[in-house]
C-alpha cells in the first residue's frame, strides 16, 4: 500500500522561488539549497549562484522550505 503524504501537505507554490528571488520558471540550484541547509538560522549566507538575491538571511522557515524542496528533487528519478 502506497501512502500519498505529498498530497495531504499544504504546500505553498512559489514561496521559496520568491523568498530566493529567482523566477518561477528557473531552476533553484543545489548548491543554493545546500548552502541553506548547512547555515544555522540567523545566518546570512552568500547565494553561490548567478540567480536572485545575492545575500539571503537563513530563517528556520527557509531551511525547512529549502530542505523540502531538496527532498522533493530526488523524487521522480
Amino acid at each position: 500500500m502506497v501512502i500519498k503524504w505529498i498530497q495531504k501537505i499544504r504546500l505553498k507554490k512559489g514561496v521559496l522561488h520568491r523568498q530566493l528571488g529567482i523566477p518561477s520558471d528557473k531552476k533553484i540550484p543545489m548548491a543554493l539549497l545546500n548552502k541553506i541547509i548547512k547555515a544555522k538560522p540567523g545566518d546570512v549566507i552568500s547565494n553561490p549562484s548567478v540567480l536572485g538575491k545575492k545575500k539571503i538571511k537563513v530563517t528556520s522557515v527557509l531551511e525547512k522550505r529549502a530542505n523540502l524542496a531538496r527532498n522533493l528533487k530526488g523524487i521522480g528519478k
